[in-house]
């Protein structure tokens, strides 16, 4: 195969095609490298990149292959990792100043759980400082001038340029679903708990979730089944049901699956593009299909107490940092932490006892539709660097913990725009289904 072939294998091909002696982990590495080489002095996705590294964790894959040993599931597949995730061979330093030079002796948890598959860790994509706001340096590929979005900034982009099949990524509020929208990828935020948070940058452990950035709905589905697992080092793993998110994901609907149209209170501040666009696409799917149900006043309040939670919780770990050493932190990163700090803690009770009046309500939507249907920005990337742009269509449902998936759909002006779906907490295969059969029938129709 040619690079550019190997390039465009998803991660699921790329494992079988290896496992079966068709295509080399060496080949499909380098290939990759080879990308980077390309394109990240442009795009600079990547924040720590060892391409001797990288090969041999390769060559060690290939050689599994040949020795018939039991391989592992994704063995020799290149996996680029967001900067929040501990990986003992590799620096994790969160895009923070505080934290340069810093080297863990452990993987996190859902590192390990890949690299036992045999996953190919090739390098660590840029975050945007603690994975809050902050602008970082990564460039958005589809053009150059905008914003990839954040905080999964570098992992969005990597997998948008073909410098790898896959990327793990984070969402405390829409660091996964906004960034996967701009770089016209599939982002997919499994419900809250679903993967171990250990060995991760912890912002706001009330929201904190694994997430990842793919190339397609299977990818996706299959990454987060080899992650998910209880463990007892994270409070928000017990008891949550694991499920063979592959095989329900790549199960056909009998009929067409239903939508609920929730604009939430943001869509009066979405651009007349993502107006036209998502009213397009309601009519295209029709009114048997889907049904516009309005819930403004709870996604606005539940935006606000994201907020209170997030900047709380942020407040209470890094703090002391400010405190400290203010020179190592942003300004921006400054802010959130003073604004946490001004949040009683009455208020900081109440967003957190909100969550199961506002989860009654979304639960009632949610009986009568497949999943909800609502934009995963306010529009496409915004130009210029100096924001990641607003999360506020992903806020509510991150606070919730439910599953959300964006699915590159739409395009502005030559700019991808996503598809957000939102489903049952706890049942993601259901919402990957679902995903997977709006792919299809928006694809079948565009055909």
């Amino acid at each position: 195969m040619t690079d550019s072939q190997l390039l465009d294998l998803s991660m699921i091909d790329a494992a079988r095609r290896i496992a079966a002696g068709e295509v080399s982990s060496v080949d499909l590495v380098t290939a990759c490298l080879g990308r980077i080489a390309e394109k990240d002095g442009e795009i600079q996705a990547f924040q720590y990149l060892d391409p001797a590294h990288a090969l041999a964790q390769a060559r060690a894959a290939d050689a599994r292959q040949r020795s018939g040993r039991a391989a592992g599931r994704l063995n020799g597949v290149p996996i680029a990792v967001k900067d929040i995730f501990d990986t003992q061979d590799m620096p994790t330093e969160h895009g923070c100043r505080a934290f340069a030079g810093r080297q863990p002796e452990h993987d996190a948890a859902c590192v390990a759980a890949l690299r036992a598959e045999g996953a190919v860790i090739i390098g660590k994509t840029v975050t945007t400082e603690l994975a809050t706001l902050e602008p970082p340096r990564t460039k958005n590929p589809h053009n150059l001038g905008h914003t990839p979005g954040g905080s999964s900034s570098g992992s969005a982009a990597a997998v948008a340029a073909g410098m790898a099949p896959l990327a793990l990524g984070s969402q405390t509020i829409g660091s996964v679903i906004r960034p996967a929208a701009f770089c016209g990828g599939v982002g997919y935020k499994p419900s809250f708990g679903l993967i171990p948070r250990v060995g991760v940058l912890e912002q706001a452990a009330s929201l904190d979730t694994v997430g990842v950035l793919a190339r397609s709905v299977d990818d996706a589905a299959f990454a987060v089944e080899i992650m998910q697992g209880r463990d007892s080092r994270d409070a928000a793993t017990a008891g949550v049901v694991h499920s063979p998110l592959l095989s329900i994901a790549q199960q056909e609907w009998p009929l067409p699956p239903t939508f609920a149209f929730v604009k939430t209170h943001a869509w009066s501040a979405a651009d007349a593009a993502t107006h036209e666009a998502f009213g397009e696409l309601v009519e295209e799917l029709g009114p048997g299909q889907v049904q516009e149900i309005s819930v403004d006043h709870t996604t606005e309040a539940g935006v606000e107490a994201a907020r209170i939670v997030n900047r709380v919780e942020l407040a209470a770990i890094y703090g002391p940092i400010l405190d400290k050493t203010p020179e190592l932190l942003s300004k921006t990163v400054t802010g959130m932490i003073e604004d946490g700090r001004r949040i009683s803690g009455a208020q900081y009770i109440d967003a957190l006892n909100a969550r199961a009046r506002f989860q009654s309500a979304i639960d009632e939507i949610l009986v009568g539709h497949g999943a909800i249907l609502t934009p995963a920005a306010l529009g496409v990337a915004p130009k210029g660097h100096g924001s990641t742009g607003n999360p506020v269509f992903c806020a509510f449902w991150t606070y919730l913990g439910l599953p959300a998936v964006t699915l590159p759909l739409l395009e502005v002006d030559g700019m991808p725009m996503g598809v957000q779906i939102v489903g049952a907490l706890h049942d993601d295969g259901r919402l990957l289904r679902t995903a997977n059969a709006l792919v299809r029938q928006m694809s079948a129709g565009a055909a």
